[in-house]
């Protein structure tokens, strides 16, 4: 289970005290499992599991794969990320929707419908908690529409730079750290990666931005 440290970064139990967190998980009847990387943890369209999953330790990834067999990112999920069946992105009915692991992972499941199944102690946590997932299901559709933005343009630049400047609004700089590789980050965008990188080196030498691995800072609005 998630430690005191761990469940201040959680936005599942975000207002929720350790103890009414302990307690919650024994009246949601929760389950731990563990993982290793590469592992599938999640299979949001050919599963019938109906339960929330919260990742306590480690990092996964929500991974499309269309009926041609291509991979897209969907979504980064590191500690305190949440992912289920509700919080999905829907697409096609051929697509695969998975999470999978990138690291070793800790997972804990919680049956959905004691979410939203008031106890009789009527706990003011367990009203906390539905909150906190309406809130949750709000970020998931406005990250699915940020999503969209960059996907919609036509060109691999303006993919890119639709995505960074969408960062840098969030982090309010001009330089940020990108959450994940530039392996994944090609993923992300639904492009090759050697031509993603042909394009990030004319950014750099054109000044747009700069970049050192990971890390990239906008030099003009374009």
């Amino acid at each position: 289970m998630l430690t005191e440290q761990e469940l201040q970064k959680s936005p599942l139990f975000q207002d929720i005290s350790y103890d009414e967190y302990i307690r919650m998980l024994t009246c949601f009847n929760a389950v731990h499992k563990s993982y290793r990387p590469d592992d599938l943890i999640y299979d949001l369209v050919g599963g019938k599991n109906n339960a929330v999953g919260v990742i306590e330790r480690g990092d996964a990834a929500l991974i499309r794969i269309d009926e041609a067999g291509v991979s897209t990112v969907m979504e980064e999920l590191s500690t305190g990320g949440v992912f289920g069946q509700m919080l999905a992105f829907s697409g096609s009915n051929e697509d695969s929707l998975e999470v999978v692991c990138r690291t070793p992972c800790d997972v804990v499941f919680i049956d959905y419908p004691h979410i939203l199944k008031r106890c009789h102690n009527a706990c003011s946590h367990h009203s906390i908690l539905v909150r906190n997932m309406l809130k949750l299901m709000g970020d998931k559709a406005q990250s699915l529409s940020q999503r969209v933005d960059v996907l919609s343009r036509r060109s691999i630049r303006e993919k890119l730079l639709c995505y960074f400047h969408q960062l840098a609004e969030k982090t309010g700089e001009m330089t940020f750290q990108l959450p994940f590789s530039l392996s994944t980050l090609a993923d992300y965008i639904a492009t090759d990666r050697s031509a993603m990188m042909r394009e990030l080196k004319r950014l750099r030498e054109e000044g747009v931005i700069c970049s050192d691995g990971r890390r990239i800072t906008l030099q003009i609005e374009e």
